[in-house]
């Protein structure tokens, strides 16, 4: 057993749920994501048991058990306020659909659980309380490789469920492992699976992806497998190279990745990305354009109000990430926000009511022709932007006729 495999990891709650299912007189397991991060010195965040006793048994077993799945054998067991996730050992059938087994069957062996799961590095199990550790595919010597590996046949693995190809290339992504070279090739010969695939699904799986360090690798492995061309082709030309100097946020990423598209709110509300994020990163993308070399001030304070002085800082990150940035122009921008400019019309020291007292008259279109005449005056010289110095530029205001 490796040294990294320790009972201290372990939250209490988890340890008494898989003490009081082998009291019961049945097998329990650390299973998944939990024993691979252990195995790779990384804190789990969260741990998985799954068992020999069926949902009925573990009902029986402990005070309060949560439904959660019952159909498939996964029931909750709610201990000193966790929630730890019970799942009985279990094949399963053919995917009709490529996204869900067309049955389920229990099993007392964990081996066959083991051999239903996705890659080798996933298909651990280890017992806390004895020490036992099934691993029958290798996925130690896949953890020490860092490498991404199907359990046993890999076109099999990938025609069973559409999202595991993103999946291998999301964990070799974010784990900064390659693609066992079998893997791999199976990608572009199950697309047709893959296609099946809820969005809300291959949101959660890119998303991933995205924010990870070696984005680049994974938008790569993306591409050439062809999955990039099947739910985001509007990126197939992106520099994704940029995308890795970016920095790790979900909205400038994706101002960088979809840089020059000219719908990018669209593209990212057909992925079933968050309204506001998308509303952001398009803002990003659609306002890129900066202001002539070596601008003015008059015209920096322009171009920060027309492109929201908030957002600016955003910005900027999309143009470094792209190399489009002109040295010094950070600094330039920043000493200029540090004097809080007056950049849009709410900060004029003349708000509507004022102007009409000033003008004579009530509402009407004329106030806002004025509004913009006094900001172009103040965006030129900020020291304008007084209630004397507006008034005063009032006085030789005509309003367009």
């Amino acid at each position: 057993m490796s040294d990294l495999l320790t009972k201290r990891t372990v939250p209490p709650a988890v340890l008494e749920v898989v003490k009081g299912l082998q009291d019961g007189g049945f097998r329990a397991f650390l299973v998944g994501g939990c024993v691979r991060d252990m195995l790779r010195a990384q804190p789990p965040k969260d741990f998985d048991v799954a068992s020999s006793a069926r949902p009925e048994d573990v009902q029986r077993l402990f005070k309060k058990v949560i439904p959660t799945g019952i159909e498939h054998g996964t029931v909750t067991v709610v201990l000193r306020g966790e929630h730890v996730e019970v799942t009985t050992f279990r094949s399963e059938a053919d995917y009709v659909d490529g996204r869900r087994p067309s049955k389920v069957e229990f099993h007392e062996d964990i081996e066959v659980d083991l051999g239903r799961r996705d890659f080798t590095m996933n298909a651990i199990a280890w017992d806390p309380n004895t020490g036992e550790l099934v691993d029958p595919f290798g996925g130690q010597k896949d953890l020490a490789l860092r490498t991404v590996r199907c359990v046993r046949d890999a076109m099999e693995r990938f025609t069973e469920d559409g999202l595991r190809p993103l999946r291998a290339v999301r964990f070799a992504t974010v784990l900064d492992f390659t693609l066992e070279p079998l893997t791999e090739a199976a990608i572009p010969k199950t697309l047709p699976v893959f296609r099946k695939v809820a969005v809300e699904r291959i949101n959660q799986e890119f998303v991933k992806l995205l924010l990870a360090p070696s984005v680049t690798k994974g938008l790569t492995l993306l591409a050439s497998t062809g999955l990039l061309g099947e739910f985001l082709p509007e990126a197939a030309q992106a520099d994704f190279e940029a995308v890795g100097r970016a920095a790790r946020d979900e909205v400038i990423r994706m101002a960088v990745l979809l840089f020059g598209q000219p719908q990018p709110r669209e593209v990212m509300i057909r992925l079933k990305f968050p309204n506001k994020t998308a509303d952001d990163a398009a803002a990003l993308v659609l306002r890129a354009p900066l202001p002539p070399a070596e601008p003015s001030d008059p015209q920096l304070r322009r171009w920060l109000s027309k492109v929201e002085a908030q957002r600016a800082p955003a910005l900027l990150a999309v143009h470094e990430a792209r190399g489009s940035l002109p040295a010094g122009f950070r600094a330039r921008v920043e000493a200029l926000l540090a004097t809080n400019p007056p950049l849009t019309t709410k900060q004029l020291a003349l708000d509507g009511k004022g102007l009409m007292d000033a003008l004579g008259t009530g509402p009407s279109p004329a106030i806002g022709h004025a509004t913009r005449h006094l900001l172009e005056l103040v965006l030129d010289d900020p020291s304008l932007n007084t209630r004397e110095g507006l008034l005063t530029a009032l006085k030789a205001w005509k309003p367009p006729s």
